[in-house]
């Protein structure tokens, strides 16, 4: 008998023996048409192969587009208005801060995650999670001037 025939049978023969051992009855191993071993036991759940399955999220289903009122806190505080547009992976709009004055920026989005800073300017950095399709959050960096986190909620 082959090596390769001879472990699958092995594990069956451990499977019945550990069965039996507990006190349940099982039926004998079987071999099939293509030479490997199943066994059946009573009460044993049988596994159920995954699927896969897309679920959209807001980054690819563009729902990021829209209006955002959020605030940040930590090196600076207060509270901002957010306007984006969402191209596929892209995004782009304005930033009113308040106390701040009103930015361009842009972005991108991969899944549920997204970074995006001023246009033009590498001092702000922003960096957070979307949760589902009205909510999300993360951390900021001012260069030099340190950090702090942000939470934003969709308005429209």
């Amino acid at each position: 008998m082959k090596l390769g025939r001879f472990v699958p049978l092995l594990a069956g023969l451990a499977a019945v023996s550990l069965a039996a051992g507990c006190g349940s009855t099982s039926s004998p191993p079987s071999q099939s048409s293509s030479g490997s071993t199943t066994l059946s036991v009573p009460g044993a759940a049988t596994p159920t192969p995954a699927i896969a399955t897309a679920i959209p999220t807001a980054a690819t289903s563009g729902s990021l587009s829209g209006t955002w009122s959020g605030s940040y806190s930590g090196a600076f505080t207060g509270s901002f208005n957010l306007t984006w547009t969402q191209t596929g992976s892209s995004l782009s709009g304005s930033i009113d801060l308040t106390p701040g004055g009103t930015e361009s920026l842009t972005g991108t989005v991969s899944g549920n995650t997204l970074q995006f800073g001023a246009v033009g300017s590498e001092a702000i950095t922003y960096n957070g999670t979307v949760s589902g399709d009205s909510s999300m959050s993360g951390s900021y960096s001012v260069a030099g001037m340190g950090g702090g986190s942000w939470t934003a909620s969709k308005t429209s």
